[in-house]
């Protein structure tokens, strides 16, 4: 680190939990994010400002003004632009030193698996289940742990899936594929703004412990927040042997 990466990351530093060594961890990490939209947008930012040294954004959607109420990393002067480009401006306008790529296509299968092997923690922000379990597969075929959250409404859940670990769920563990929920939407459904902010913050808190060496307390664990009465709950989960994900690494 130079002089101004010791100055700008100084908040950083002085935890003991993270100190010069975590951050240097975090300059050499790279964030695989997909989706940049409402969870996404702060957590990219906060990986950003907080110093990952490579993030890669998948996002094939564009800025919309209905995005604005929620998703922080765009701004009305980015309307159309694709959201993986305009949310790479937003880190870039907070903390320059991060390589951002922006890839605007739709994150199927294939791209997944030519990019979670490059990342060190991936992080899920989409806004379906088939894309969830598609990055669900990539993860555990690669052995990359995952940091999951979702909100709708006035609910949302987060949780790490690290298939490093023997005992350690995936998502389909979970919410097994062959049981889709209900099709529900923000565009439908309406999100609470701050909810976002708060579970996408969670994801980079998440990321950013792990790409430090300080591990995670999520996995085997899904926290569940009603942001209507603010109350978490929090539920111990279990790994299903005979989960067609995971079942047989």
């Amino acid at each position: 680190m130079d002089d101004d990466q010791l100055l700008r990351y100084s908040r950083h530093i002085l935890l003991d939990d993270i100190g010069v060594e975590g951050q240097q961890r975090l300059l050499d990490a790279h964030a695989l994010v997909i989706g940049a939209g409402g969870l996404g947008s702060p957590a990219a930012l906060f990986l950003g400002t907080a110093g990952v040294g490579r993030i890669t954004l998948v996002d094939h959607d564009r800025v919309d003004v209905t995005n604005l109420q929620r998703q922080i990393a765009h701004s009305l002067a980015r309307v159309d632009q694709p959201k993986a480009e305009s949310a790479a401006a937003g880190i870039a306008a907070i903390n320059p030193e991060p390589r951002v790529r922006a890839i605007t296509e739709r994150a199927d299968a294939a791209l997944l698996d030519a990019l979670v092997p490059q990342a060190d923690v991936v992080l899920d922000c989409t806004d379906n289940f088939p894309t969830r379990h598609l990055v669900n597969a990539a993860c555990v075929k690669h052995g990359k742990p995952l940091v999951s959250g979702a909100a709708l409404g006035f609910d949302a859940q987060l949780s790490v899936y690290d298939s490093r670990g023997r005992t350690s769920p995936c998502y389909a563990c979970l919410f097994p594929a062959d049981q889709p929920p209900e099709e529900q939407r923000c565009a439908v459904m309406g999100v609470f703004a701050p909810l976002v902010g708060i579970i996408g913050s969670m994801q980079a808190a998440e990321a950013l412990k792990l790409l430090a060496g300080m591990g995670s307390a999520l996995p085997g664990r899904l926290l569940m927040l009603d942001a209507r009465r603010m109350e978490w709950t929090d539920l111990q989960v279990a790994r299903d042997p005979r989960c067609p994900c995971c079942g047989d690494r």
